[in-house]
């Protein structure tokens, strides 16, 4: 599910979200966060958001500057294996693999709690 703010989709975490999440947890080196972080938006903002089935994405930086996490919706398995079919999207994988490993999981949502 999402929500649209300001005509922006925004990432909503709901369990009757019809979506799939990718949750890809990388391990970087501390002098290399923020340029993964760098790779990662620009990948995100020049074609990711463009493809089909794309909902959103959030980069997270740990503080201990040893980890990036991208937590990125699509809206189906199908439409988020697209990206390996699309040359554009390949096409940052290389650097990305050069400083970080990375190990990208599809999640659905199963149990949400608020306060």
């Amino acid at each position: 599910m999402t929500t649209l703010i300001n005509n922006e989709k925004q990432t909503t975490i709901s369990q009757d979200a019809d979506l799939v999440t990718l949750i890809n947890v990388f391990i970087v080196e501390p002098e290399n966060q923020q340029l993964l972080v760098d790779l990662l938006i620009k990948a995100t903002e020049e074609v990711m958001c463009k493809l089909p089935g794309f909902i959103s994405a959030n980069i997270h930086k740990s503080l201990d500057g040893k980890r990036v996490t991208n937590y990125a919706q699509w809206r189906s398995v199908e439409d988020f294996r697209g990206i390996f079919n699309n040359p554009e999207a390949v096409a940052h994988m290389p650097a990305i693999g050069k400083i970080a490993q990375s190990d990208p999981t599809l999640y659905e949502i199963c149990y949400i709690k608020k306060s």
